[in-house]
Formats: C-alpha cells, structure tokens, sequence
C-alpha cells in the first residue's frame, strides 16, 4: 500500500507546509495538533483544560476522518510550554482516553506556534 496523507476539511488548517496525518501498513501518524477552532482557525481562548480539550476533539477529528477513534491510539507525544500545568491537563487527557491510556511522553518546550499551551500527536493502529 502507497502511502495516504490526509487533511480533513472539518479540521484546523494547517500553519505550515505539512498534512495532518499520514497513514501506511496500518498505521496513522498523525501532525501535531493545537488548540485551533475549527471554524475561525484561531486558538481557543482559556487555559491548558480549555486547550487541551481542543487539541484532543481535533485528533479525534482527524481519526474519525480516517474511521477510527482515540482507543485505536498506541502513543502520543505531548508538548507544553509550562509542566507546571501538567496536572491540569492530566485531567482532560484522561477523560478523552477512558479504556487503555496508550503509552506517552510529555516534553517541555520553549514555545508552540501561535502562541499555543499544549501540542499533542499520535500513533494510531488501523
């Protein structure tokens, strides 16, 4: 199988040269995804809840495109720009991902384009 890159019209638009997702041999990688509004493609205003809820409806956004949904998640790479907050989006991150969490690394980051919080990607299995 070639592989298949996708960029759902429902979904943020991209803020650079890039795909949101890749899929081959029955995997999906999926791009980093922000707290963009799907509809104004501007971050969503509020905190780390407010945005990580964002980040996790676009991944699950872009896996529904695909046919697939968060439990078909095996890893995802979280980046923030304040570990201080790591608490706090635990607590979203865990009410999106209910039946086995899949394996992650969180990672502290000078900044995040446009000003984001928290950038989250993932693998996914088919």
């Amino acid at each position: 199988m070639l592989k298949k890159t996708f960029s759902p019209e429902n979904s943020p638009k991209a803020v650079g040269p890039y795909n949101h997702g890749t899929r081959k041999d029955g995997l999906v990688f999926t791009a980093g995804q922000i707290p963009l509004d799907p509809e104004t493609n501007l971050l969503v205003p509020g905190g780390i809840k407010e945005q990580t809820q964002r980040v996790l409806q676009n991944l699950q956004g872009l896996l529904e495109s695909e046919g697939l949904n968060l439990s078909h998640v095996m890893k995802t790479t979280v980046f923030m720009t304040d570990l201080a907050e790591f608490a706090a989006m635990n607590e979203v991150y865990a009410r999106f991902f209910v039946d086995a969490y899949p394996a992650r690394s969180t990672i502290q980051v000078a900044a995040l384009p446009m000003g984001a919080k928290v950038e989250i990607e993932a693998i996914a299995h088919t």
